[in-house]
C-alpha cells in the first residue's frame, strides 16, 4: 500500500471541496472495496477524506410517502429496518444476500453503490485491463470470462457490476441526491448513475470530481409480490452469476431488474411490458443486443430461467 494523507471531514461542504481541489483525493467510509485496491495498488489515492462524521447516517420518510437513506446507513441497518422489511422487501432481501454479516456491518449505502468490478483482470496488476489502465486493453475478451457481462458491454470492456443493493435500487426507481464542491446539490436518477463502458471503461459513473453522494432516496412503496433471486457458485459470500430483483403484481404485470450480466443493474421498461406474456418474452426483449463470450453465452439461458422462477414464485 502506498503512503497517503488522511482527514477527517466535519461537513458535507468541505469534504466536497477538500475533494475537488486535492489531486488524488478518495472519500472513505466503511471501506470494505477501496482498502482492497489499495492493498493490491489498483486504488492509489494521494489522500483521504474520512466521512463517516457528516451525520447522514439515518433512514428518514419523506414528504411525497417515500424513504430517504442516507449515505452512510450500512447495510446491515438497512436491511435490518422494518419500513425496509414491510414496504421495500426487495432491497432487504438484496441486501441481505450480498457479502458477509460482517461486512454489511461496515459497508456503506453510498459505498455499494460505487463498489468497482471484481473482473479477475482488473484485480490482476501483471494483466491489461481498460479499467484500470485505459488503452491496456482487455485481457477478459480473449480470457476467462464466465463471470462477466453479457449485456452492455464494448470491445474495451466486459466487465459486470458487483452490487445487489443497486439491483434492487434499480427496480424501486430510487434517486441519488449528491452534493458537488460548489456546494450546489443535484439529484439523479440510479438508472443514469452508472455508464456503460464504450471507449472509456475506466469512467463508471456520471459523479464530477470531488461530488459526494448524501443520499438515496425511494419513492412511495410499490404493491406486488417483492421477490429477488440470486444464482451464484457457492450458497454464499458469492457475486451473482444472475440476480434478478423482481416486484410482480396480481395481473401479472410489474418491474424486473438484473443483475451479474451488464456493467450497471439492467433493466429494460419495455421488456417488462412483456411480463405477461412469460420470461421468454422479457428475456428476448432484455437482452436483444447482447453479445455473450462463448465462456458466459450460458447466461443468456440463465436470465431466463431465473426469470421464470421468480414469476412462478410470484404465482404462488
Amino acid at each position: 500500500m502506498r503512503a497517503f494523507s488522511y482527514e477527517r471531514a466535519s461537513t458535507i461542504e468541505a469534504a466536497a471541496k477538500a475533494a475537488a481541489s486535492t489531486d488524488g483525493a478518495k472519500f472513505i467510509a466503511g471501506g470494505t472495496n477501496l482498502l482492497d485496491l489499495m492493498k493490491l495498488e489498483i486504488e492509489t489515492p494521494t489522500h483521504l477524506i474520512d466521512v463517516n462524521r457528516l451525520g447522514v447516517d439515518r433512514i428518514e420518510p419523506t414528504p411525497e410517502g417515500g424513504l430517504r437513506i442516507g449515505a452512510l446507513v450500512r447495510n446491515t441497518d438497512l436491511a435490518a429496518d422494518e419500513r425496509i422489511r414491510r414496504d421495500y422487501a426487495v432491497l432487504a432481501r438484496a441486501l441481505l444476500a450480498g457479502a458477509s454479516g460482517q461486512l454489511r456491518n461496515r459497508a456503506t449505502t453510498a459505498g455499494n453503490l460505487l463498489q468497482r468490478t471484481r473482473c479477475p483482470y482488473f484485480y490482476d496488476t501483471s494483466q491489461p485491463c481498460n479499467k484500470r489502465q485505459p488503452g491496456s486493453g482487455c485481457s477478459a475478451l480473449s480470457g476467462f470470462s464466465r463471470q462477466l457481462a453479457v449485456v452492455g458491454v464494448s470491445d474495451a470492456c466486459i466487465a459486470n457490476h458487483p452490487s445487489d443493493m443497486a439491483v434492487a435500487m434499480r427496480a424501486l426507481d430510487a434517486i441519488v441526491e449528491t452534493v458537488r464542491s460548489d456546494g450546489t446539490t443535484r439529484s439523479v436518477p440510479i438508472a443514469d448513475l452508472h455508464r456503460l463502458p464504450g471507449d472509456t471503461p475506466h469512467i463508471e459513473h456520471v459523479l464530477e470530481r470531488g461530488e459526494l453522494i448524501t443520499a438515496v432516496v425511494l419513492p412511495k412503496p410499490l404493491s406486488g409480490k417483492h421477490i429477488y433471486r440470486k444464482v451464484r457458485d457457492r450458497a454464499s459470500y458469492a457475486f451473482a452469476l444472475v440476480s434478478i430483483a423482481a416486484v410482480v403484481l396480481p395481473d401479472g404485470t410489474g418491474r424486473v431488474a438484473v443483475g451479474g450480466i451488464a456493467p450497471k443493474p439492467w433493466r429494460d421498461e419495455a421488456a417488462e411490458r412483456e411480463l405477461p406474456n412469460g420470461a421468454r418474452a422479457v428475456t428476448a426483449k432484455l437482452l436483444a443486443n447482447a453479445r455473450p463470450t462463448e465462456q458466459n453465452a450460458f447466461k443468456m439461458a440463465l436470465v431466463e430461467r431465473t426469470l421464470s422462477a421468480v414469476l412462478a414464485e410470484a404465482r404462488g
